[in-house]
């Protein structure tokens, strides 16, 4: 199987811990606004992060690329690559597609998306999130968009079981300023956002950030800006042979989320659970055979 570039960033992340001091300076103003950070002039991004054009050469070096107009020409691919349109998507893969059924190449980049995915997140990172929307002390929101709006549907409807507090924000930007009428200190949102990234998205988790509310944003591999307001952020690859983008990573960790969640405030999502059935028997939502 053939693996899936990584992006800059991605790059950068791995080889942190080998980086020089004047190297870190760098990384971090290249990653402050990503990607277009590290498109100017070498001399000038030199002179913004306070090192010597050799030194940004170098990391461009240690990062695989032949040299710093490599290096930018990963970063420009990638920029064409964060704002493409279903066409263009669809016009790249059907000049580079195999001949195999569309069944199996779906399937193996697929595949190949969780292997990466999983890759790139942290246990701890993991972990931490799932406990934060446990917490039944403080509120949960969810924020889907146009693709990723399903995610946010699943997800809740799964939460507001396990727990109390849940709050699904309405997809109409218009309307979104009702439910921040309920965000406090502490609360906690819960963001999905893949490229073609959401103006309201970003200006709710904005105004989100600003009363306090902890960000837990689930993206792409280029990465949302609303990661700028992030607590944790999650990257799930998304790239697969046709004119959408895939969500079965971000199902996959939201699913994982939901199993965390509900181990973690187990004899509370039992009870509500036990009720929820009840009312399932009086209303009889199910049909039963018995």
């Amino acid at each position: 199987m053939v693996e899936t570039a990584k992006t800059v960033r991605e790059k950068v992340q791995a080889l942190e811990p080998a980086l020089t001091r004047a190297e870190r300076q760098l990384v971090n103003l290249i990653l402050k606004n990503y990607p277009m950070s590290g498109l100017g002039s070498i001399t000038r991004i030199a002179a913004e992060a306070r090192v010597s054009t050799p030194t940004v050469a170098r990391l461009a070096q240690k990062l695989g690329y032949s040299g710093f107009p490599a290096f930018q020409t990963a970063l420009r691919e990638e920029l064409e690559e964060r704002f493409s349109n279903p066409i263009l998507k669809h016009d790249r893969w059907a000049e580079q597609a195999p001949e195999a059924h569309v069944l199996n190449r779906f399937t193996e980049a697929v595949i190949d998306n969780l292997r990466q995915t999983l890759a790139q997140i942290d246990a701890e990172a993991f972990d931490r999130a799932a406990n934060l929307i446990a917490d039944p002390a403080h509120r949960v929101f969810i924020v889907g968009g146009r693709i990723t709006r399903a995610l946010a549907d699943y997800i809740y409807l799964h939460l507001q079981v396990i727990r109390p507090g849940v709050t699904l924000v309405p997809s109409t930007p218009s309307a979104w300023p009702h439910s921040a009428l309920d965000m406090a200190a502490g609360d906690v949102m819960i963001v999905y956002d893949i490229r073609r990234y959401e103006n309201a998205i970003l200006q709710m988790a904005r105004y989100a950030s600003e009363q306090g509310v902890r960000i837990i944003l689930i993206t792409d591999q280029w990465q949302s800006p609303v990661s700028a307001e992030a607590l944790l952020t999650f990257n799930c690859r998304i790239e697969v042979p046709s004119a959408w983008d895939s969500t079965v990573c971000a199902l996959h960790l939201s699913e994982t989320l939901i199993a965390a969640v509900q181990d973690a405030g187990w004899d509370g999502a039992r009870e509500r659970m036990a009720r929820l059935e009840g009312l399932f028997d009086t209303t009889s939502v199910f049909r039963k055979f018995v």
